[in-house]
């Protein structure tokens, strides 16, 4: 392992697996990222997934809808509205935004997708007669980034969504500042304020990230039976309710 997931598309990756039960279990997989190492998301998404733009989006098992959101464009209200009119009636929903590279759009107009018209929720307005209106779960990872996670955040601050993931998003999302050198020759670009302030009791995102309601790290058990353990526990929390607490 000293490789890491890094090498050639060839590359063969061992993982000595020790179950619960203390059963010995050897994993194999071989690396098929090209040269590009960021995480892609889900490992076993749910089968027959369509896809608009780069999200992509289906029904699990269960019947509850799915939808990974790998990033936010401008249009992505738009895509959203397409996604749920083909969803159609679901019971609950589960947002993906695992590896979301972040972007740039109506932050309000993605949140109005997931509210009924007419009722407010806060500062909120429900924007589309095809919004999901359902319990909600939106599955995070170190991997959401800038107006990634804006949205992510907005669904947790705003008690939208309950948020489970294995560690809180990147802590990327700031406004920017660029200064030149006198010289010409370089410059420098920083960050000078954190998005979203109110967030995380007044302590916004930069440096933090959105940590999520629920820890839920992988399940190697899991990897070898070709589930995806944050997938696996939203679709139980749909099923059995969220927790009070949050």
């Amino acid at each position: 392992m000293s490789l890491g997931t890094g090498g050639l598309g060839s590359t063969e990756i061992t993982f000595e697996v020790t179950t619960a039960a203390g059963e010995e279990l050897t994993v194999k997989r071989q690396r098929n990222g090209g040269p590009n190492f960021v995480p892609i998301g889900p490992i076993f998404p749910p089968e027959n997934l369509q896809s608009v733009g780069r999200q992509s989006y289906g029904r699990t098992a269960d019947g509850n809808g799915y939808i990974h959101l790998r990033d936010i464009p401008g249009d992505l209200p738009q895509q959203l509205d397409q996604i749920l009119k083909t969803l159609g009636d679901i019971p609950g929903l589960i947002l993906d935004m695992r590896a979301n590279g972040g972007g740039g759009c109506d932050h309000e107009a993605v949140f109005g997708r997931f509210l009924a018209i007419g009722p407010s929720l806060g500062q909120h307005r429900g924007l589309s007669g095809n919004s999901c209106t359902g319990p909600m779960v939106v599955i995070i990872d170190a991997g959401v980034r800038s107006a990634g996670e804006t949205i992510a955040g907005m669904f947790k601050e705003d008690v939208r969504a309950y948020l489970i993931g294995d560690t809180p998003t990147a802590g990327t999302s700031s406004q920017k500042q660029k200064i030149t050198t006198p010289s010409g020759k370089f410059t420098v670009r920083f960050s000078v304020r954190s998005n979203m302030q109110r967030f995380n009791g007044g302590r916004g995102i930069e440096g933090i990230g959105i940590p999520p309601h629920e820890l839920v790290p992988t399940n190697a058990v899991d990897l070898t039976q070709r589930e995806d353990t944050k997938i696996k526990r939203a679709t139980a929390l749909l099923k059995s309710g969220f927790p009070q607490a949050p």
